[in-house]
């Protein structure tokens, strides 16, 4: 799989980007926030989000893209769904890159040229996605529980607080908190035979 696949309506995607070079995409826990900020604001009229994670260095996310029902209201929405859903990516990227190049007086790319796109297209892809995404700072060597990262929906998963996640959805699936949290603790989230490493 290449992760290069185009955007439909009501279909799952596993998404990635990286930092250029060695670069990191985050500095402090301020970056952290603004950027999911930003991502809601230029994505919730296109996107679905089911899990994510921010490293220092990179991130993943569970979406699923909106219905074409959905999409038809959005303002600006000409009809062509992978085109849409793109430029509003773009925006957010570009909109923080902007951001933190002024705040951290650099210039130049802050992210790889494209965010991979894996479309999650059965149970087990879904299942092993989710678990996937919250233990990427485990299996980076950051923590020994993605409980213990802060930046990753996991801890949204077990708490009543208001979120944009589609939380109910993924404890469903999951059969309840207690067998999310057991599922996690039994599963190391290996991806290797559903999409090439990052």
């Amino acid at each position: 799989m290449k992760g290069l696949g185009l955007f439909e309506p009501d279909k799952f995607y596993h998404l990635v980007n990286h930092a250029v070079g060695s670069e990191n995409l985050f500095r402090c826990s301020d970056n952290y926030y603004y950027f999911l900020n930003r991502y809601a604001y230029h994505t919730q009229e296109v996107l679905k989000t089911y899990a994510y994670c921010l490293m220092p260095n990179h991130f993943h996310l569970l979406v699923r893209v909106c219905s074409w029902d959905e999409l038809e209201k959005a303002p600006k929405f000409e009809g062509v769904v992978h085109k849409f859903v793109m430029q509003k990516i773009s925006n957010w990227l570009n909109g923080y890159a902007r951001a933190y190049n002024i705040k951290y007086e650099r210039k130049g790319a802050l992210f790889i040229d494209y965010t991979k796109r894996f479309e999650v297209d059965n149970e087990e892809y879904f299942t092993a996605a989710v678990n996937y995404i919250h233990q990427n700072p485990v299996n980076h060597g950051f923590v020994s529980h993605p409980y213990d990262w802060e930046h990753s929906s996991y801890h949204a998963f077990l708490s009543q607080k208001s979120t944009k996640l589609k939380r109910d959805e993924v404890v469903e699936w999951f059969r309840g908190t207690n067998e999310f949290q057991k599922f996690h603790q039994m599963n190391k989230g290996n991806l290797d035979d559903l999409i090439e490493g990052f």
